[in-house]
């Protein structure tokens, strides 16, 4: 499991360039990750819809706070928050927003104005996370059919790109069987609702390690993944991106050659087996529109580094900022472009 407010790639953050190049190499060599099969060739691949896009680095995130207060006294561990800091990251939108269509109006005129594409996070789904680490959602259908109207006025047509509740497909399991026609029911009234005003719409599909590629293929496409721009992996999760490569190329066989994204925010390193607040993980690779893979429009930060899980592992409430666990990440990072660089 892998939501909360709150891709393996062996570079970090300033060697994320560097770190794709490996990744798509790695997953060329192996076959994918798939035994030692050679990869097929998949379809005639579309134009990414994301290509040449640029990202908006926001000048008050926690991560940009924490380093400029720590810049005098502990000016290493500033420099390493600052590696955080200067990467753009998505925008998570719920219920803890009073006034969503305002919100997301006021974000997109501001994130637009510097000449950049809003990244959101819709993460509202009533039984939000099956009551765990970051249970909530909308009260109910009718409310989360008015709140996701609210959220797709807001952006009056202009470009954005949504996605859409992670974890919301793969962790429906919970729900009885009416629970789970009505979820999926919701999430296709979502992406009809914000594709009507231009959004570039990721469902969500979880992560290599939960679902099996055909399960998540017959969720997406119940979900009307075919009106979206693709699926998106690996939100909130620290899987590497080999793996997660391989499953995306082969959710996206299954339904005819879709497109999709991949959280690399967190998966430097790859190696963690447990979602909550895993010790010893990295940074992964720098949000880019430039993958190097004919399906995958992009690699972004959309879990914020440095944000808790849950309270697991002496970490804080989820979505809180965690200073020790950003600066872990961040060394971690550091090491592994070094490496490279030799």
């Amino acid at each position: 499991m892998s939501s909360d407010h709150a891709f393996r790639a062996r570079g970090a953050a300033r060697f994320g360039g560097v770190a794709v190049l490996l990744v798509v190499l790695a997953s060329v060599l192996s076959g994918a990750g798939v035994g030692s099969r050679p990869r097929a060739r998949l379809f005639q691949p579309t134009r990414n819809p994301l290509a040449g896009k640029r990202f908006y680095v926001d000048p008050n995130s926690n991560a940009r706070r924490q380093a400029e207060t720590l810049r005098r006294s502990r000016p290493q561990d500033a420099a390493l928050l600052a590696q955080i800091a200067d990467q753009p990251v998505a925008r998570w939108l719920g219920g803890w927003v009073s006034d969503i269509g305002r919100e997301v109006d006021n974000a997109v005129s501001m994130i637009t104005g510097a000449g950049a594409v809003p990244v959101f996070v819709a993460y509202n789904i009533p039984g939000r996370d099956c009551g765990q680490y970051s249970a909530g959602g909308a009260n109910g259908s009718d409310a989360y059919r008015s709140w996701i109207r609210s959220f797709a006025a807001g952006l009056r047509g202009r470009q954005a790109i949504v996605v859409l509740e992670p974890d919301a497909l793969p962790g429906m399991d919970c729900l009885r069987p009416d629970g789970q026609q009505q979820r999926l029911a919701l999430l296709r009234d979502a992406v009809q609702v914000l594709k009507s005003e231009r959004a570039s719409v990721y469902l969500d599909a979880g992560h290599a390690r939960w679902k099996s590629p055909q399960v998540i293929a017959d969720r997406l496409r119940d979900a009307n993944v075919a009106a979206a721009d693709g699926f998106s992996l690996n939100v909130s999760n620290y899987i590497d991106n080999p793996s997660n490569i391989a499953y995306g190329e082969a959710v996206s066989r299954l339904l005819g050659g879709k497109h999709f994204i991949i959280d690399t925010s967190r998966n430097g390193l790859g190696s963690a087996t447990e979602w909550c607040n895993p010790r010893g993980q990295a940074l992964g690779v720098t949000p880019t529109t430039n993958t190097g893979h004919p399906l995958i429009d992009a690699f972004l930060w959309i879990k914020q580094p440095g944000e808790s899980d849950g309270t697991c592992r002496g970490g804080p409430r989820a979505g809180t900022w965690w200073t020790d666990i950003a600066l872990e990440l961040s060394r971690a990072a550091s090491t592994l472009s070094k490496t490279v660089a030799r």
